[in-house]
């Protein structure tokens, strides 16, 4: 009985852990960029918090590019924060991929 409790302290510590990294990652940042002249900044949960288009960007004649760059800068960005997030809580899966953990 004694090893369970132990055991039980053990994960309710990891779980503490996990828990104070998964908020970290929203305080960290990754930015994703295309072109020069679009760049997206994401944090490390996924959600984008800025995105920046230079003036040269912009040319009413060929508006699918500007929309190329920028999506090409988001998932710039999100495939680093997925890598950031991957690496931060990596040190509690041992590199499992545990769907819906992050």
């Amino acid at each position: 009985m004694n090893n369970m409790n132990q055991m039980m302290k053990q994960v309710k510590k990891m779980q503490e852990q996990m828990m104070k990294a998964q908020e970290e990652l929203a305080s960290k940042t990754v930015e994703g960029t295309a072109g020069g002249v679009v760049t997206v900044v994401a944090n490390g949960q996924k959600k984008i918090v800025s995105i920046a288009i230079k003036p040269e960007a912009v040319d009413p004649e060929d508006v699918e590019m500007l929309q190329d760059l920028v999506l090409t800068a988001v998932n710039d960005a999100l495939n680093q924060a997925d890598e950031l997030a991957n690496k931060d809580m990596g040190k509690f899966t041992g590199g499992m991929k545990i769907p819906g953990l992050f």
